[in-house]
């Protein structure tokens, strides 16, 4: 079966996400000189679409909306990558601050389809703020990226479509998230499993977190699928050899890509994949 884009690969990179310390990740873009530099790398190698957690000036995650703003000014300034923000933050985030991320008004911003377990936390996100996400999308032109970290959210996304109608752009995609302690499983079956599921018509990237990174990107490239890569998700290269720098993490993606005869997608064809249209208007 041919999906939507597989005759290439969306390569998106998570430098950062809310999860990570600067003190034990040293390598770990946090400022915003770090994030663009990262960003401007990982492009060279093949990414088109950067997912962006932002940090304060203490490091931690934070869902500011004045940074928030001042880093996908920056982004469009410096690289031509679809500008993706978290609505996820941390899972500590209440729910008005992640739906004003919305307000920057990147080209793209994650919404995830249920709650789950997260390791010893849960990330809760109840139905009534999955569909304010949803339409707060719409309304601002903002294309989604439907987050799943279980199979069954593949269905609440079915029923949000039925009742909400198509995102802004016209196009669904989706990210299976895999590997998360309390989510589904990071392997060939779970990602086969999930493909039954999916909306028809859809794109859909998938990422592995931690030592599930190479099977999950494997088993999407065979399956006409996307990928996601990034410190974010993984912070080991292989067995006993840490991450250098996220570009390393694109690179190895590309690579993979090109032998599976489906190259990176360039940013433009990552736009025209997903309906984003830039720079986001209201």
């Amino acid at each position: 079966m041919s999906r939507p884009g597989s005759h290439g690969t969306l390569l998106t990179v998570a430098p950062t996400g809310a999860e990570h310390s600067k003190a034990d990740v040293p390598q770990l873009p946090v400022t915003l000189e770090e994030l663009v530099t990262t960003a401007e790398a990982c492009e060279q190698v093949g990414a088109a679409m950067v997912h962006v957690h932002v940090r304060g000036a203490d490091a931690r995650p934070t869902l500011d909306l004045g940074l928030l703003k001042e880093t996908v000014a920056a982004l469009r300034e410096r690289t031509g990558l679809v500008v993706q923000l978290s609505t996820g933050g941390a899972v500590t985030d209440a729910e008005a601050d992640r739906l004003r991320v919305l307000d920057a008004l990147p080209d793209s911003a994650s919404c995830t389809m249920g709650t789950v377990n997260f390791g010893d936390d849960v990330f809760m996100n109840r139905w009534e703020f999955v569909v304010a996400l949803h339409r707060g999308m719409q309304e601002r032109g903002i294309v989604p990226e439907y987050e799943i970290f279980d199979i069954g959210q593949l269905a609440s996304l079915r029923r949000l479509l039925d009742r909400h109608g198509l995102p802004a752009g016209g196009k669904v995609h989706v990210d299976l998230v895999m590997g998360v302690p309390g989510g589904m499983p990071g392997d060939a079956e779970t990602v086969t499993a999930a493909l039954r599921l999916l909306p028809e018509g859809a794109s859909f990237s998938a990422t592995g977190i931690g030592r599930t990174s190479l099977p999950v990107m494997l088993t999407s490239l065979a399956a006409g699928g996307h990928l996601r890569v990034g410190m974010e998700d993984t912070l080991s290269y292989a067995k006993g050899q840490p991450v250098r720098d996220n570009a390393q993490l694109v690179a190895r993606a590309a690579g993979l890509a090109r032998i599976a005869q489906r190259p990176p997608l360039s940013p433009a064809d990552a736009r025209a994949l997903l309906g984003v249209r830039s720079p986001v208007q209201v």
